[in-house]
């Protein structure tokens, strides 16, 4: 294992970002010392990257704290409107995207210990997304406010609080859904998001007119490109794979100097060589070397466990935003363990295997 990813792996052991309920916080704040509130993302977020650093070190205590995370979220899931919220307190709504990540993070759990309390409440969720978020442009609701579960208003000027191409990342906990437990209706709700989002996706970037806007939206547009994995042979989403890696590698570039995102350049670099992987769009070596010197910038070195490994979430031209982000730290430890694999020849990564 490099030093980069030991390093990783022990700020989620001791950096105090993962609560002892096992709920893990949205970021640290460096500059206020202070965890922000925990979140069901971030948790769902935290147990799929627990279980992938356990996968490559085997040490216990990452996959007792992925239990720890997972038994969060199933306690989280209120049976009694169906809903699993995004905060617990107030537990005012909930999001379809974060059930998404949810339902990959308690799969990833199911599977590494066999225990079916994961699998069971993940397929509760994932029939609730079905359910409750569905459009009628055929897309899904963002949020939907609790407990009624009435839409919240849309914002164009949001991409978060709007449908689009994003959700499809979401959406891929049907597929892994339809592994899981062989029903048919959840490949098939996968397959309608997949045709959604292709029809949609060309209007996503630039889709804002201020440049720090546009690289936040190369975050989205990423998990789009994340999302068409499972058919990413077929020909529609091979065509949009390789335009789309080459849409956010300009848009970033371009941007960078002004404003980058360490997410953006984890998530873009993960993609070229699953894309490569699946011989669908050849990773361009250079761009992606430099997108890997540039993550490693991003890093934290300090005596202080709170920090110490941990990956800041951006940069404002050369000065680095006060944010220990467990989701950038999590993009970007795979990022680079697939990078150091690719350059090494190891064996090609597996679908299953990418981080939510």
């Amino acid at each position: 294992m490099s030093p980069q990813l030991s390093r990783a792996a022990q700020w989620w052991l001791h950096s105090g970002i993962q609560l002892p309920s096992g709920g893990v916080a949205r970021y640290y704040r460096s500059d206020l010392q202070r965890n922000h509130s925990v979140s069901t993302e971030i948790t769902g977020y935290a147990v799929s990257t627990l279980v992938y650093l356990h996968s490559l070190t085997g040490d216990p205590q990452l996959l007792e704290r992925a239990r720890s995370a997972a038994c969060f979220l199933v306690n989280a899931w209120d049976s009694t409107i169906s809903a699993i919220p995004f905060e617990l307190d107030p537990a005012d709504a909930t999001y379809y995207f974060d059930c998404g990540i949810i339902v990959r993070g308690l799969l990833a759990a199911w599977r590494a210990t066999g225990a079916y309390q994961f699998r069971e409440t993940a397929a509760a969720i994932g029939s609730g997304m079905l359910r409750d978020f569905s459009a009628a442009d055929g897309g899904f609701h963002p949020i939907l406010g609790l407990p009624a579960k009435t839409p919240a208003p849309r914002d164009a000027d949001r991409w978060s609080r709007c449908p689009g191409c994003y959700q499809l990342k979401s959406a891929m906990a049907w597929y892994d859904l339809g592994e899981a437990t062989g029903a048919i209706e959840f490949r098939s709700a996968y397959e309608d998001a997949v045709q959604f989002a292709l029809r949609t996706c060309g209007s996503f970037l630039p889709g804002h007119s201020e440049s720090a806007k546009v690289m936040d939206r190369l975050h989205a547009y990423a998990y789009f490109l994340e999302g068409l994995l499972p058919l990413a042979t077929r020909p529609d989403c091979a065509r949009a794979l390789d335009h789309g890696i080459a849409r956010v590698a300009e848009f970033l570039r371009q941007i960078a100097p002004e404003f980058e995102r360490s997410d953006v350049y984890a998530q873009l670099l993960r993609i070229r060589i699953y894309a490569d992987s699946a011989g669908v769009a050849p990773l361009d070596r250079a761009a992606a070397e430099w997108e890997a010197a540039r993550l490693a910038e991003f890093q934290a070195e300090s005596p202080d466990p709170r920090i110490a490994g941990g990956f800041y979430f951006g940069r404002r031209a050369s000065d680095r935003m006060p944010y220990l982000n467990p989701v950038s730290t999590a993009f970007a430890l795979q990022a680079l363990a697939l990078w150091d694999d690719f350059r090494h020849g190891a064996k090609k990564p597996t679908r299953r295997d990418l981080l939510i």
